[in-house]
């Protein structure tokens, strides 16, 4: 089922309700949920919010094009509808962006007029609880020019929360190519620009109602900065990102990168986010 809608929805009501609504759900990858795919028709990128955003995440400004991430922002409104939704099963407060993949096209005009769909594919077991895809589509005069699939996982206990998790990949590090210095107001200065107000990225205080010592980064700050770094993507190509650990603010961070990947590592070589450009199939 569609539901098309004229402009998006407000951002802040729809958080305060989700969190509401969070308090009496028990997640489940088993749980059902509604298949409805919210239509957003003629979004468009506020220039004063997207310079914002180029700014912070150090894409070039002003560009003819949109910064590849961007749909992102514009569809979250929409995302946030459907995850704090009460037919949807998981809480929304705490969930965590797990990975991203982007699929560019054609090019992103700055001044298109887009139009968004944006539903859940579906949930999945996790070990540490469940994880959600959340689909979005992007057209421009019809055609298709961009679309991504996000997981966000909702934590809580499950039957294989004591198994010990997969050794991480040891391959790396790439060769440094920038560091960057991680303020603290980071994830209130992207909240601004994105919209995406989840407490664990706000301040200390906040994220450890969420199991957090300190506040975390956002996943799409880190997705977009190494998007940025990396340079053009072209169309056709899938970009996949994968949040490995968080970032905690404050703090510095390295990027690496080499030949189509990409990283971005802290303190002892941790790896935070693992990224890959290739061939869209």
């Amino acid at each position: 089922m569609s539901t098309v809608l004229d402009k998006p929805p407000a951002l802040l009501p729809l958080l305060l309700g989700g969190a509401v609504r969070s308090l009496r759900k028990r997640p489940s990858p088993g749980a059902p949920y509604a298949r409805t795919r919210l239509v957003l028709r003629d979004a468009r990128a506020d220039e004063s919010r997207l310079s914002a955003y180029s700014r912070l995440c150090a894409f070039p400004a002003p560009a003819a094009t949109l910064p590849l991430p961007y749909l992102h922002v514009l569809a979250f409104p929409l995302a946030m509808r459907l995850l704090g939704a009460r037919d949807f099963p998981l809480p929304l407060p705490g969930l965590v962006h797990t990975s991203i993949e982007i699929v560019r096209h054609a090019a992103l005009p700055v001044a298109g007029s887009y139009e968004l769909t944006v539903y859940v594919s579906r949930l999945a077991p996790h070990r540490r609880g469940t994880e959600a895809t959340v689909v979005t589509e992007a057209r421009l005069a019809g055609k298709p020019v961009w679309d991504s699939r996000s997981t966000y996982l909702s934590r809580h206990r499950t039957a294989d929360e004591g198994t010990p998790a997969s050794p991480p990949e040891q391959a790396g590090p790439l060769p440094c190519r920038q560091e960057w210095e991680v303020p603290g107001n980071l994830g209130r200065a992207y909240a601004s620009v994105s919209g995406d107000r989840n407490p664990i990225h706000l301040t200390a205080l906040t994220a450890r109602l969420f199991g957090f010592r300190r506040a975390i980064a956002h996943g799409m700050w880190t997705a977009a900065r190494c998007v940025a770094a990396y340079g053009e993507v072209s169309d056709g190509s899938l970009v996949r990102v994968e949040f490995r650990t968080p970032v905690p603010l404050p703090g510095v961070v390295r990027y690496g990168s080499e030949g189509r990947g990409f990283e971005l590592r802290g303190a002892g070589d941790r790896l935070h986010l693992s990224g890959t450009v290739s061939e869209a199939p």
